[in-house]
């Protein structure tokens, strides 16, 4: 049996067919398209070209889930074109399932990537924002509203502003992509510039960055305590940084993270990279057909 993962990106549109082994039988690209009937299809074309009949479909998209995991019930701001949109009624397909593209990212983690054969994780994208995903006793957690995961609207400032969706002080104001500017004074426009500086021995660059590592620390610390995981994947465009993130990242988790039993959680890089989200994507339609068929 095989499935079909699209994953909705904010540029690039990705898709994947994967058997139930896990084997990737075949990916497809495209340039996100914005306007909802350019959009449709998008989509429309990649199940066409790449989903055989009768092959169950998973989307991720930006937004939350509806309860019944058939369209994105909220997405504002962004792109909107998703919002309330039943896929199976637009592609003409019964086994089509939409979950939250953070979630879908998460799930092909744990399915094949640096999470895999774990029962508790946590998966975590740096990028623009910071995004996320829990895995409990094996199965995706989205929670009630499709809210689960969201773990860059956490506190760690709680005087800080308020952020996108109102936190304040919020970890993705304090370590995402879209504040370096502001956050060095117009020193460094992105992430990229500020670790090259880092790198090359800018003590500005170096007390910069360090700040917003151990500030990630501190917000791992906090999920790590909530959730008791025994793995957290750190992927996403920040994550390419390789050592000189996860370097300084575990010597500040030395001094944060509390270590019952002398157990610590490992803190590893993603491994799927940007297929995650669509491989996650026909993992979950796989999982919801099975479950939705007669026993």
């Amino acid at each position: 049996m095989t499935s079909f993962g699209i994953d909705i990106g904010g540029t690039r549109t990705k898709a994947a067919l994967v058997d139930t082994e896990g084997t990737v039988l075949a990916t497809a690209e495209q340039e996100t398209q914005y306007e909802e009937a350019a959009l449709i299809a998008l989509v429309c074309d990649l199940v066409e070209q790449h989903a055989p009949v009768d092959t169950p479909i998973g989307i991720g998209s930006p937004g939350l889930a509806s309860a019944d995991n058939r369209s994105i019930g909220w997405m504002q701001g962004r792109l909107d074109a998703v919002e309330g949109l039943v896929w199976c009624e637009r592609l003409g397909r019964n086994a089509c399932w939409v979950l939250n593209d953070a979630h879908a990212a998460t799930l092909g983690e744990a399915w094949l990537g640096a999470a895999a054969g774990v029962q508790n994780a946590l998966i975590l994208t740096l990028g623009t924002g910071v995004g996320g995903g829990v895995v409990l006793n094996g199965e995706l957690f989205q929670g009630p509203t499709g809210r689960a995961g969201h773990f860059g609207h956490i506190t760690v400032n709680a005087h800080g502003a308020p952020d996108i969706v109102g936190t304040p002080g919020s970890l993705e104001d304090a370590v995402g992509n879209h504040t370096v500017e502001d956050r060095t004074q117009g020193r460094f426009p992105d992430t990229a510039d500020l670790v090259a500086a880092y790198e090359a021995g800018d003590q500005d660059a170096a007390h910069r960055w360090r700040k917003s590592v151990e500030i990630l620390a501190a917000g791992l610390t906090s999920l790590i305590n909530t959730f008791d995981p025994e793995v957290i994947v750190v992927g996403g465009g920040i994550a390419k940084c390789g050592p000189l993130l996860f370097d300084p990242l575990h010597e500040a988790m030395e001094r944060f993270e509390w270590r019952p039993f002398g157990k610590r959680v490992h803190i590893v890089p993603a491994k799927l990279g940007g297929m995650a989200g669509s491989i996650g994507a026909a993992r979950f339609a796989s999982l919801q057909t099975q479950q939705a068929s007669p026993s």
